[in-house]
């Protein structure tokens, strides 16, 4: 009989009397994409009784895929848990949904809450027309603003004369977001406008923020036009007069009418279908074999641990998570990776009635800086966003709390969360009494931190991956965190293992 410590090994055959195998670790969106990416790939090798496409074995911890990506449907209520939405114009995220079959799902962004607000003093007031996070945009939209006094706007539209920063020949130029956006645009702007905006993205400390790896867009402007304000300038007049309003640019970003769960849900179906075999279980390690294979421990809570042989391997975990697996196999790549931070957040999603709510919600949400010394970051406003997401007559809006610079509020108990979302919006937008509906989403050290340097982190992650063929790394930690770049980051790691496989076929 065989006990919770028993071990088995698996896939231990020759590759000429097997089928490659490939371990796909973790379940989230990049994993299911370099899943997906790896089973729909034709002839990898062409050694004696090779099958055309490798087996593809995914590994994950927990009951459910998708990851961080996750909507709950109650009662008439649709919650999204983290992402509500991506940007469509980035292909990745509109070519897994056409593949998937969900191109009629598609939704934009409602027209009327086509803008963000800022909160200041007790009122909300939308951001400058033709402000973008960094650059400044039209000057008219500056000068109309409440949100900066006559010195900040003076201070932010003088961005046009401030020099670009020198930087040597073989020089990334990286600096800080704070420095950058300081230097440029003023502290009342950045205060006021980059913070918050900033904070609503990343839940980043931008003073440890790299410009180059989180938006190396606004340093290339810098450089090749001399200021922001003349980049943006061009920008805005490339695009012409139809989309050059901040609405057209809150029109790109798209949701799915069942939520954005349902993209996650339908790859791990579709993967099921193509053969795809899923296994719920933790891995414990994995070890370089002879011969160049890799064996991947784990620890399953039901048939005790299990050791797999597998040709390739791709790990779509959180950074830490990874170096831990990687410990053994290769001290030098496990200390890079757990030398990435995370930061933690927890979204406090609640419903109200309509008439509870003073606010006119006519915009996609309201940033909070910190200088106003409130406890949120942001408030989403879902049912101005998107239709069906609250029973009739009512409203749905999300609450985020915590971040780089505030983590205390992530150790709140759910009492404690709720009570403080309810203050909160009573303050912003005027909500009052009992809320119809309370969900909450922790998400602790779940989102991964640019911190300066992090590109030469990303050139030594690299350069030690190429000596070890077969492994590849998927997930925000990388590349960036929106769907469309962990979509990309799946799938370039499923290329990187199946070129492997090619070379030693």
């Amino acid at each position: 009989m065989g006990g919770m410590n028993a071990t088995r090994e698996t896939t231990s055959s020759t590759p000429a009397q097997r089928s490659r195998v490939v371990v796909v670790v973790g379940g989230g969106l990049a994993g299911l994409v370099a899943a997906e990416s790896l089973q729909a790939v034709g002839t990898v090798g062409s050694s004696p009784g090779e099958s055309c496409r490798p087996r593809v074995i995914l590994v994950e911890a927990a009951g459910r895929a998708g990851g961080v990506v996750e909507t709950v449907r109650r009662d008439g209520w649709l919650i999204e848990r983290s992402a509500d939405n991506f940007l469509a114009a980035r292909p990745e995220g509109m070519a897994l949904v056409d593949r998937l079959g969900l191109s009629d799902e598609l939704i934009s962004v409602f027209e009327p809450a086509r803008r963000a607000l800022v909160f200041r003093a007790g009122r909300t007031f939308p951001v400058p027309s033709g402000f973008r996070l960094l650059a400044p945009g039209l000057a008219a939209g500056i000068e109309a603003t409440e949100i900066l006094t006559a010195e900040g706007k003076a201070r932010l539209l003088a961005e046009r004369h401030v020099p670009p920063k020198p930087t040597a020949p073989g020089d990334r130029g990286d600096e800080s977001l704070e420095s950058f956006a300081l230097r440029r645009l003023g502290r009342e702007a950045f205060d006021r406008l980059v913070q918050p905006l900033v904070a609503g993205i990343w839940t980043a400390d931008p003073a440890r923020l790299s410009m180059a790896a989180a938006c190396p867009e606004f340093l290339r402007m810098e450089q090749e036009y001399g200021s922001l304000s003349a980049a943006e300038e061009t920008r805005l007049g490339n695009l012409g007069t139809a989309h050059r309003a901040e609405g057209a640019r809150y029109g790109q970003f798209v949701s799915l009418a069942s939520g954005m769960g349902t993209l996650p849900e339908r790859l791990a179906e579709r993967l099921e279908v193509a053969g795809v075999e899923r296994r719920r279980a933790a891995v414990t390690g994995l070890q370089r074999r002879p011969g160049g294979a890799w064996r991947v421990s784990l620890d399953r809570a039901v048939a005790g641990s299990e050791a797999i042989e597998a040709d390739g391997v791709v790990l779509a975990l959180r950074a830490p998570i990874a170096a831990r697996v990687l410990a053994t196999a290769d001290a030098t790549l496990a200390a890079d990776l757990a030398g990435i931070d995370y930061a933690g957040s927890s979204v406090v999603v609640l419903g109200y009635a309509r008439e509870q709510v003073a606010h006119p919600l006519d915009a996609a949400g309201v940033v909070v800086p910190r200088v106003e010394g409130r406890r949120s970051l942001a408030v989403s406003f879902s049912t101005s966003k998107f239709p069906g997401r609250a029973p009739e007559g009512h409203v749905l809006l999300r609450v985020f709390l915590g971040g780089a610079l505030d983590p205390e509020r992530n150790l709140l108990d759910d009492d404690q969360l709720v009570a403080l979302a309810q203050e909160e919006l009573a303050a912003i937008v005027g909500a009052s009494g009992a809320p119809k509906l309370v969900e909450i989403a922790r998400w602790p050290a779940a989102m991964p931190q640019y911190h300066l340097g992090h590109l030469d982190r990303l050139e030594r992650l690299t350069r030690r991956l190429d000596t070890l063929p077969g492994l590849a790394l998927a997930g925000a930690a990388y590349e960036g965190v929106g769907i469309p770049q962990v979509i990309a980051s799946g799938q370039a790691a499923a290329e990187r293992v199946l070129a492997s496989l090619r070379a030693t076929g």
